[in-house]
């Protein structure tokens, strides 16, 4: 899924219909890119599972999938923790150090 967000385009896309649900059309309106590699880029967002689409007449509309994003935000939750953990370890060692030092002055 990083990988697939990590295209600015897609992340644009993505970012577009975080406020809602577009077809490609409306899309491809509001991106520098063609029609064509917006639909490109909808497939591998749909591959990736973080969007779904569904036919609305003649066109498919896009929506994010948040149960695609599931998996995506588990990730960064656990990378987060990780960072978060090691840095509380940092910061309990260098206050085990301070009061040593201040220990050894009296």
């Amino acid at each position: 899924m990083l990988t697939v967000l990590g295209d600015p385009t897609r992340q644009a896309i993505l970012d577009l219909l975080l406020e809602g649900p577009q077809p490609v059309g409306e899309l491809a309106a509001l991106l520098p890119v063609s029609r064509p590699a917006v639909s490109q880029h909808l497939k591998v967002l749909k591959g990736a599972g973080l969007v779904v689409d569904r036919q609305e007449g003649t066109r498919r509309v896009y929506r994010v999938d948040p149960d695609g994003l599931a998996p995506l935000r588990a990730y960064l939750e656990r990378f987060w923790q990780t960072a978060m953990d090691a840095f509380a370890q940092h910061a309990e060692t260098q206050h085990a150090d301070n009061q040593a030092d201040k220990e050894k002055d009296r």
